[in-house]
């Protein structure tokens, strides 16, 4: 019958199956725009994304679709070190280990990156709010020296009041450990802590912070020299990071909307959930 009507035999079985809803390529559409403003989101993600602007859509379904459409993350790369904790200054006990969080500028978060460029490599310094993730403090340069992580410091306390009792958590790298840092910390009341040697999990916010930004941002950029990679990273952390990416920690808002929220709001979402097994229900 093909050969008789001159058709293609996918184009007849194409012909059989019925046209999809309106609907169906509306929300297609706007899966694929996800998709393609946030390479590493995965089905969760997305699905809480269009429910966040009014699509009545689960999981699972949103999973079948990017099946589908062969809408798959960004490949992980290798995790490389850049610490250098082999230095004989002052090192600091682990006091986050033990806190618990109820409010920003409580504890803060630093660690350091590199960054490709087409000729060279530089380097990046963060500061996180361990409550909100939000990245308070950052700097890029060429040397991977104490002035950079200093340089990313000035900038959390310009943007942020500094309350007793704040603990800044590092690794032990010389960056952090050298005089200046440190005496700068002291100056404005911050307690020092300190990851235990070669222990990264120690400071797992920032390193799930680091593998975010490298995913999301760095890997599928090309940056001409220091200063485009300065800007359009400025960009990521600022606009786009701070203000529009879901973050799982906090329910999937983004930090500064989650600074936003009142404390007993925020408190009572970040109260881990209960588990079938220990609420006596069997799991569907």
């Amino acid at each position: 019958m093909c050969e008789l009507t001159k058709v293609s035999r996918a184009g007849y079985y194409r012909f059989l199956h019925q046209e999809p809803e309106p609907e169906e390529t509306e929300l297609r559409d706007q899966i694929q725009q996800i998709a393609l403003r946030w390479p590493a989101y995965g089905s969760r993600r997305v699905a809480l994304e269009l429910q966040r602007h009014g699509w009545m859509v689960n999981r699972k379904r949103v999973q079948r679709l990017m099946r589908e459409d062969n809408l798959l993350c960004l490949r992980r790369r290798k995790f490389v070190v850049t610490t250098d904790s082999q230095h004989g200054l002052p090192v600091y006990p682990n006091l986050a280990a033990s806190m618990t969080l109820s409010g920003i500028d409580q504890l803060w978060l630093a660690d350091i990156t590199y960054v490709r460029l087409l000729y060279e490599f530089v380097y990046l310094a963060i500061i996180l709010d361990a409550y909100s993730r939000r990245v308070i403090g950052w700097a890029l340069q060429r040397s991977i020296d104490h002035q950079l992580s200093l340089a990313a410091l000035q900038m959390a306390l310009a943007k942020r009041q500094v309350h007793s009792g704040l603990v800044h958590h590092s690794d032990r790298g010389v960056q952090y450990a050298n005089l200046d840092y440190t005496e700068q910390l002291r100056a404005h009341g911050i307690v020092i802590s300190m990851s235990r040697r070669g222990n990264p999990y120690d400071n797992a916010a920032c390193e799930s912070f680091m593998k975010t930004l490298k995913y999301e941002e760095i890997y599928r950029s090309e940056y001409l020299d220091l200063e485009d990679a300065r800007a359009r990273i400025g960009t990521f952390l600022e606009q786009i990071y701070n203000e529009q990416r879901l973050h799982s920690s906090l329910r999937y808002r983004p930090p500064a909307e989650f600074e936003r929220l009142p404390p007993a709001v925020a408190l009572a979402l970040m109260k881990p959930r209960q588990s079938p097994a220990s609420t006596g229900q069997e799991q569907a």
